[in-house]
This record gives C-alpha cells, sequence and structure tokens, in this order.
C-alpha cells in the first residue's frame, strides 16, 4: 500500500511532466513556423543586377530582373523609392517572395535621389523604367500589356503617378525605348501621398499652398517660387489626374500615419470609386508609416495582381 504522502510528489511530477510536453510542443510549433515563413520569403530566383534604362545628369539609370522560379508570363515593376531617394541595389528579394511565388518577374526600378534629381525628373525616370521594360518584355518572357507596379510612400506616389498619366511615347521618336507607353495595367502599394496641393494633417505641412518643409530642394523650392510651386504640386498629384481609365488599384495605409495621412489615400480612393473605377483600400488600424506586418500584406498585393492581370 503507497504512503499517502507520496500522492501528492506524484501528482506534483506528473503536472510538470504534461507540462513539459505541452512546452516542448509549443517550442516545436514555434520553430516550424519560423523555419516555414524563413523558406518561404527566400524562393528560388534568378537575379540581374544593374540593367542600364536611362541616364541623368551624368549617371547611369539602372533596373533589375528578378524571375522567379515558375514564371507566369507577366512582369511587376517594384519602384525602389522613399522619400524619393533611391539606393542601387538596396532592394531585398525577400520583399518580393510573394510576387516571386506566384510566378511574377519583378523589375527593381531605381532613380536617381534627390536633390540631385528633381521628382519631376524622377517621375520621368521611372516612366523611363517603365518604357524599358516593356520594350524588352519579350527578352524577359513577360506580356507587355499586363504590367503590375508595386511600392511604398515615395514609391507608392511615383506608382500612382505612373497609373495616372502613363502613355504612350511620340511614334516618331528615334530611341525604340521612348516610343513605348509608360503605362500600367495594375497597382498594389502602400501609403501613397496623392495630392501636394494639400498636405493637411502631415507633420510635413508648411501652411495653405505650400511645398512639404522637409523636401524644398526635392522640389527645386529653394527659394520658395510659389507660383511655380503650384503647377509642380499639380502636375505631381495623381488625384488631379484622376480619370476612370486608372488602373485597378490597391492601397494599403496605417491610420495613424503623420508624414503621409491616411485621408491622402481615402480621398484618392473615394474620388476613384466616383468614377467606377476598380479600386480598395485597407486601412491598417494603428499603424503609422510603416508597421511590422507588411511583408504579409504582400502576399495579399500577389493575390490583387493574380485578379487583375
Amino acid at each position: 500500500m503507497e504512503a499517502p504522502s507520496t500522492k501528492p510528489v506524484r501528482r506534483v511530477r506528473g503536472i510538470l511532466a504534461v507540462g513539459a510536453i505541452i512546452m516542448l510542443t509549443l517550442a516545436m510549433g514555434i520553430v516550424a513556423a519560423v523555419a516555414a515563413a524563413w523558406i518561404y520569403f527566400h524562393p528560388k530566383y534568378e537575379w540581374t543586377r544593374g540593367v542600364v534604362y536611362g541616364e541623368r545628369n551624368g549617371t547611369e539609370l539602372t533596373l533589375d530582373v528578378v524571375s522567379p522560379a515558375k514564371p507566369n508570363g507577366v512582369g511587376v515593376v517594384f519602384v525602389v523609392s522613399g522619400g524619393w531617394k533611391s539606393g542601387t541595389g538596396s532592394f531585398r528579394p525577400w520583399l518580393a517572395a510573394p510576387l516571386l511565388r506566384h510566378g511574377y518577374t519583378v523589375f527593381p526600378v531605381y532613380h536617381l535621389s534627390q536633390p540631385d534629381a528633381s521628382v519631376s525628373e524622377i517621375f520621368e525616370d521611372v516612366s523611363r523604367g517603365v518604357r524599358f521594360v516593356r520594350a524588352h518584355a519579350k527578352d524577359y518572357g513577360i506580356d507587355p500589356n499586363r504590367l503590375g507596379v508595386t511600392g511604398g510612400s515615395a514609391g507608392g506616389h511615383l506608382s500612382l503617378m505612373l497609373a495616372t498619366r502613363g502613355e504612350p511615347g511620340p511614334a516618331d521618336a528615334e530611341d525604340a525605348v521612348a516610343r513605348e507607353s509608360s503605362g500600367v495595367q495594375s497597382v498594389a502599394i502602400f501609403y501613397p501621398v496623392t495630392d501636394l496641393t494639400d498636405l493637411t494633417g502631415s507633420t510635413e505641412f508648411a501652411g495653405d499652398g505650400q511645398p512639404p518643409k522637409s523636401f524644398l530642394k526635392a522640389f527645386r523650392q529653394e527659394p520658395l517660387d510659389l507660383p511655380r510651386w503650384q503647377e509642380t504640386s499639380q502636375a505631381l498629384s495623381p488625384i488631379l489626374h484622376l480619370s476612370e481609365r486608372l488602373p485597378p488599384t490597391l492601397i494599403h495605409h496605417g491610420n495613424a500615419d503623420t508624414l503621409v495621412p491616411f485621408s491622402q489615400s481615402k480621398r484618392f480612393i473615394e474620388k476613384a470609386e466616383q468614377l467606377g473605377c476598380t479600386v480598395h483600400l485597407k486601412e491598417v488600424p494603428d499603424a503609422g508609416h510603416g508597421w511590422l506586418t507588411m511583408p504579409l500584406d504582400i502576399m495579399a498585393f500577389a493575390d490583387w495582381f493574380d485578379r487583375t492581370l
């Protein structure tokens, strides 16, 4: 017969054993999840770096070609730009892992950073990058009539500029690349600037009708020239170039963003909806100018391109 005093000890040992099993199971689950995430965000691809697509102020402009293991014949331009600055080679393929896994050939496009190039010039150069990709579509195994575009912040702004102002080049241009269209057929982006004429609510708001206070050099506004700024801000505000021709557009934007207020995307989407365009705005609660789970949002971007390209 077992002594009564040993029963509590055995009970505690049993509880500890069960707890250890649970903890081990949880740990193994976490390790498996981390491993699966690592594998997912490191797909197989071929990366061709430094393809020259143009020149600005004596500097070569380049793009990369990131080809997936199983291409679907469709391309996505990835506008590499933050604060309208762009570093050649700064693209990281894991950022585009969902796109690559869906079979998209990804084209990171770099530009000369402001203030060495103005934002107007940067838009011209990014447009040139799209024209170059389209001109060489056959070489890259993609359909020139099915190009998506993605980016965040300044990259999102430039993407919307392509979506609203992209157009065929002059048919009589001597340069074959210049004859191609800079338009895109689908857009999926993060927190874009949509209206430079009204920056209300932004930490960059310097007063009604004035340029972003930290980006005067980027817009060639030193010294400040308000009449010229009015023309520039209108030309570079996607919301002012909206039409029913806008390609399907998806925007993810944090509602706590103080640099590019959520209202920038909300007003753009509302106007696009009034025109009957295919658009969707995902409001990310309590998120600022970027959030930790953004790589997961790119999965939604890949799904969007699947539906619209």
